[in-house]
């Protein structure tokens, strides 16, 4: 099972937020999470636009887990420097 660190959309039109969380890359962007490790607001502005559980993220990435390129570059901008 190939294991994914993903965005999944939530919020209205216009208006999305997005959870940051693991996934089996097989199944569909909204479907079952194994896992939350975060929360991403593109609409807010300071410490409420990145949310993540660090412990919980270096943790996955031990593992095995394969971010996406957006969460690869959200992670990175919190400080948790992913290759």
């Amino acid at each position: 099972m190939a294991v994914k660190i993903r965005l999944k959309r939530f919020g209205a039109k216009a208006r999305p937020f997005y959870r940051i969380v693991i996934m089996d890359s097989r199944t569909p962007r909204d479907g079952r999470t194994l896992d939350e490790i975060g929360l991403y607001h593109p609409i807010e502005t300071g410490e409420k636009q990145l949310i993540v559980d660090e412990v919980k993220a270096k943790d996955w990435l031990g593992k095995g887990a394969q971010p996406s390129d957006t969460v690869r570059g959200l992670l990175n901008k919190k400080g948790i420097h992913v290759k």
